[in-house]
């Protein structure tokens, strides 16, 4: 074992500082370069349809310094402006459609809306807008938890809780534990 003199334990404390003070900035960095948006679309007075605000409301306390979230009953024109000044886009809804797992994951890709109305607004119509106005092409996907029961009601039904839970649990061990290993494997 070789002895260090005090120049060399100077030295050798120096370029550990360094090493570690360069790594936070390196983290730090990264988090503020890659910014990640959730939108939860819904209506929580409406029972099921209030799920993907529960989403919001369960999983905001674990989310990274550089995710933001945004509650929406609906999509709008606007959100495209919001969603030019990130990353990363998720879109997080009810689904009426019973899924296997209870719930759907998928990727949005840009594409133009055929709708004659600005009422209703698809993840894939506020991509197009992004990309289209802002010239901006977030990597986003959407998050469809299965509901049942849409009736006017502040609660969601036993399934959809059910289904809100394997989203949840989706969604911290394969999206979030991928943002998280990356901040400290950088």
């Amino acid at each position: 074992m070789k002895i260090l003199n005090s120049n060399q334990q100077t030295v050798y404390s120096i370029q550990s500082a360094v090493r570690s003070s360069w790594l936070r900035l390196k983290t730090e960095l990264v988090m503020k370069e890659k910014r990640v948006i959730l939108f939860g679309i819904g209506n929580c007075g409406r029972a099921d349809d209030g799920l993907g605000w529960a989403f919001l409301d369960k999983i905001e306390k674990s989310l990274p310094d550089n995710f933001d979230i945004e509650y929406r009953y609906q999509l709008q024109v606007e959100d495209a402006e919001l969603a030019a000044q990130y990353d990363t886009v998720y879109f997080i809804d009810a689904h009426i459609t019973k899924q296997k797992n209870g719930f759907i994951w998928r990727k949005c890709i840009a594409k133009p809306s055929d709708s004659y109305t600005s009422h209703e607004l698809n993840p894939e119509t506020i991509l197009n807008l992004t990309e289209s106005i802002y010239n901006k092409k977030p990597i986003s996907y959407a998050l469809g938890i299965t509901g049942e029961k849409f009736l006017l009601s502040m609660e969601l039904s036993k399934n959809a809780e059910k289904n809100l839970a394997k989203a949840l649990i989706f969604f911290t061990n394969d999206i979030l534990s991928r943002w998280k290993t990356s901040m400290v494997n950088l």
